[in-house]
């Protein structure tokens, strides 16, 4: 991991926990689990209000989320571990039953799971982003890797599996643009 140290190889893989804003009892839940030298990834945190699918998961693209990351690093920090802010987008399973009238999702391409349902929560169909929305989910995951750095995590982890947004555009079965990011893999990074 170039600059870190470790000094076991034991480590706490991403697990979600509920509340858009870290709740007290995550810094508890953090520093339980580290221990010097050690290596922890946050649950997936979302990168903007539009990239989530579980209610109330985690995020870091505002200040007040950023404030309420701070201590839980810094518990972590004080046992010796180093912490790594994991992010994401789900694409086109994100949900909706927060949202405005009028809002829809964002996601890579048209088309739905075959249920339509994740993790028992029913979605709507999803619309094939527009060129301009992809370079704006770019800016959202940079906005949120500096915040991460800004909230004291020693790096990022950006989350690109289990068919969430990232993966949908490296996927030939989900990936059905027909645009500059479809094609060879080079072009189907957002």
């Amino acid at each position: 991991m170039r600059r870190f140290e470790l000094s076991h190889r034991v480590l706490l893989a991403p697990l979600t926990l509920s509340g858009t804003v870290p709740q007290p009892h995550a810094t508890v839940y953090y520093s339980q689990r580290d221990t010097k030298g050690g290596f922890l990834i946050s649950e997936a945190v979302w990168v903007s209000a539009t990239a989530q699918v579980y209610l109330e998961t985690p995020s870091i693209w505002t200040q007040e989320q950023v404030d309420a990351w701070k201590p839980i690093v810094d518990a972590v920090h004080r046992k010796g571990a180093l912490f790594f802010c994991q992010i994401w987008h789900v694409g086109r399973i994100s949900n909706l039953t927060d949202r405005r009238p009028g809002d829809h999702i964002e996601h890579g391409q048209a088309g739905h799971a075959r249920q339509r349902k994740c993790m028992l929560l029913v979605y709507s169909n999803p619309r094939r982003l527009r060129t301009d929305e992809i370079l704006g989910i770019i800016d959202d995951f940079r906005r949120a890797a500096r915040n991460a750095i800004d909230a004291g995590f020693d790096g990022v982890e950006i989350h690109g599996a289990n068919g969430y947004l990232l993966e949908q555009f490296m996927k030939d079965i989900a990936n059905d643009r027909d645009d500059e990011y479809r094609g060879s893999l080079e072009n189907r990074r957002p």
